[in-house]
């Protein structure tokens, strides 16, 4: 696939009005989600929740590609239709997360390195002809006590970019996504510096890697303080130091970026991408990739019941309608009443 390929995807991507969902739940966090709602995670279980997922009236509206999970690409629809082309059928690009997920990283107490470099360019070659269009990779940064160390940063930048790099190669644009968790106890000022850190050193070794940055969307955090912090940033701070930090770190020819919710509410993951688009003279589109942001009312609506499914879907066409304002810096709370 040629360049010119690759950033067509990327901008479709985050096209204006549209974002990502993120459902590459691994069947651990899948079963944690169950759970809350008293589901057992079967395959079948998890096949119908992706299934109404997947099928609400409208998301296309809104909703510009799915993440999938390996187990998800291989399933199909209630009618038999292979998931990955029922979404190519609405105008939604399917995608596919390929990290083997973030472990203890050897000699660095409290940081983790991600996995699942080996054999990466045959599973991509594989994904690909299952129907992937883009593949999600995630770093893992934890704020603590000395950490992040400077290895720690470096050590996931370079998978970044190597996992990167076999994208493009397979004709699949990456989304490079170093995640700074919220969390801790840290101030927003200690989030700005790990993450700006953080992204300066994945854009380095990207160049490194020939990545050819027109071709990727970048999925960072958002600049917020720690979740044990007992001065929280307001909306228009967090606004403010994102659009700050990012502006330093990105360079304009990515195509678009698109948030990580990193367990905020779901409403206050709209605001602040609202607000950090409101702020206005952004080089890219700015978007969001959010799972539970997008999920986590969908689950509570439909209960795992049949009946239920409607409710269920109801709930996702409302959060990604109003997230789709939020990419125009047009969302305001009073709407989550509407």
């Amino acid at each position: 696939m040629t360049a010119q390929s690759l950033a067509a995807i990327a901008q479709a991507m985050v096209a204006p009005g549209k974002g990502i969902l993120a459902a590459d739940e691994s069947s651990g966090t899948i079963k944690k989600r169950f759970d809350a709602i008293r589901l057992e995670s079967t395959e079948e279980n998890r096949r119908a929740y992706r299934d109404l997922l997947f099928t609400t009236p409208g998301a296309a509206e809104f909703i510009s590609g799915v993440i999938l999970y390996d187990e998800t690409i291989r399933q199909s629809t209630r009618d038999g239709v292979p998931f990955a082309k029922y979404l190519t059928q609405q105008g939604i690009i399917p995608g596919i997360k390929v990290d083997a997920g973030a472990k203890a990283l050897a000699g660095f107490p409290g940081e983790k390195i991600t996995e699942g470099l080996d054999g990466l360019r045959e599973r991509l070659k594989e994904y690909a002809g299952l129907g992937a269009r883009f593949a999600k990779w995630r770093a893992v940064i934890t704020i603590g006590s000395g950490i992040p160390s400077a290895w720690c940063l470096q050590a996931n930048a370079h998978a970044l970019a190597r996992y990167a790099a076999l994208c493009q190669e397979a004709g699949i644009v990456p989304i490079v996504e170093p995640e700074v968790l919220m969390d801790g106890d840290h101030t927003q000022a200690r989030c700005a510096q790990v993450t700006c850190e953080a992204l300066e050193r994945t854009f380095i070794e990207l160049r490194h890697h020939h990545v050819d940055l027109s071709g990727i969307v970048l999925k960072p955090n958002m600049i917020v303080s720690g979740t044990d912090c007992k001065q929280q940033a307001s909306v228009a701070e967090v606004a403010e130091a994102t659009v700050r930090c990012l502006k330093s770190m990105v360079p304009a020819t990515v195509p678009g970026i698109a948030f990580l919710s990193g367990g905020q509410s779901p409403e206050l993951a709209t605001e602040h991408l609202s607000a950090i688009n409101a702020l206005g003279g952004l080089p890219w589109q700015v978007t969001f990739s959010y799972g539970r942001a997008l999920q986590a009312t969908v689950l509570k609506a439909w209960g795992g019941k049949a009946d239920s499914v409607k409710a269920g879907q109801a709930e996702l066409y409302k959060r990604a309608r109003l997230n789709s304002l939020a990419h125009g810096g047009k969302y305001k709370p009073a709407m989550e009443a509407a």
